[in-house]
């Protein structure tokens, strides 16, 4: 019985050790990053479709829907003092996206409040506020 639950278990830190795969240059790759450490960002769905690799986006050229799951931590609330894990979709709507270009998606939570923010190769803010937040709890 311990041999199939260690493989198992083997096989499934594999697939998130699995290298990206190469990029298509006929695409835009757009990277995740969070600002604070210890908060996880993972793309969810693009244009409404769910994602089998939640590390980045790779989309064709022109307009597209991404949504991101962002996990972080409140640190304080109205009633208690222990930290609490919490959950937002991030919406993000970009016309403009370049085949071969590259971009990064920045998400962060100032005041508690979810941000994202997506930027191209040089750094110049080309959204700076999602489209609809949702979060649990």
């Amino acid at each position: 019985m311990r041999q199939p639950m260690m493989l198992i278990a083997l096989s499934a830190l594999g697939a998130c050790a699995s290298p990206l795969p190469p990029k298509d240059p006929a695409q835009a790759w757009v990277d995740l990053y969070t600002v604070t450490p210890g908060r996880v960002i993972m793309a969810d769905k693009l244009d409404g479709e769910r994602l089998d690799d939640g590390r980045y986006f790779q989309v064709s050229p022109g307009a597209h829907e991404l949504v991101v799951r962002f996990d972080y931590e409140l640190t304080a609330g109205l009633f208690t003092t222990s930290p609490t894990d919490r959950t937002c979709y991030l919406t993000v709507r970009f016309d403009h996206f370049e085949a071969g270009g590259h971009y990064r998606l920045e998400a962060r939570a100032p005041a508690m409040q979810p941000q994202v923010h997506l930027y191209d190769a040089r750094r110049a803010v080309l959204v700076d506020e999602p489209s609809n937040v949702f979060c649990i709890p």
